[in-house]
């Protein structure tokens, strides 16, 4: 869906005022509507979400959460990634009702229908808010794609398929096997 538009930029406070039935997400002061995703993106969130809590259950020191939850970056910029992860130093910034800074990982899978925008827009987003990694997962590929941030440019770390288990340089010894995200029910 094109964005909805208008001269002045809305604001977190704007968005606030949203009908609650539908998700939407805040860029650079226009709103853009988020659809719900289907159930090939359901169950790969489920098992990657599932993967990752086992993770954080014997590594602490990491807290995670899934869409939708409110990642504040700007009063323009409200995102919601499929599933975001905040060292526990950085705990001060998670409220009741969302976060209000950059997380330190968030994960999109892609959707026809956002896949521009989590390739393109939100991965500027992140670079400019902070985000340290960011994953773009593809479930027609199969892949998963780890970004670091640098100074001016998300850089692949590596492409992850189902031949290799997932790594993350911040998540120490982490060795996800994707063949479990991926697999058919």
């Amino acid at each position: 869906m094109e964005a909805m538009r208008r001269d002045v930029k809305f604001t977190y406070r704007d968005y606030l005022g949203l009908p609650e039935d539908k998700r939407y997400e805040l860029i650079d002061g226009e709103f853009h509507l988020t659809p719900a995703p289907g159930e090939l993106h359901q169950r790969i969130s489920r098992e990657l979400e599932f993967e990752l809590m086992m993770y954080c259950k014997s590594h602490k020191g990491w807290i995670l959460y899934d869409a939708p939850f409110d990642v504040v970056l700007s009063d323009i910029n409200v995102v919601q990634p499929d599933i975001l992860l905040i060292h526990a130093k950085r705990k001060g910034i998670i409220t009741p009702h969302y976060v209000r800074s950059a997380p330190d990982i968030c994960i999109e899978i892609l959707y026809p229908s956002t896949s521009q925008r989590d390739v393109e827009v939100k991965r500027q987003l992140y670079l400019k808010y902070g985000v340290q990694e960011y994953w773009i997962v593809d479930p027609e590929a199969q892949t998963v794609e780890v970004l670091l941030a640098g100074k001016d440019f998300f850089e692949t770390h590596r492409v992850f398929t189902v031949a290799t288990p997932l790594s993350s340089p911040l998540l120490p010894d982490l060795s996800l096997d994707l063949r479990k995200v991926f697999a058919e029910e």
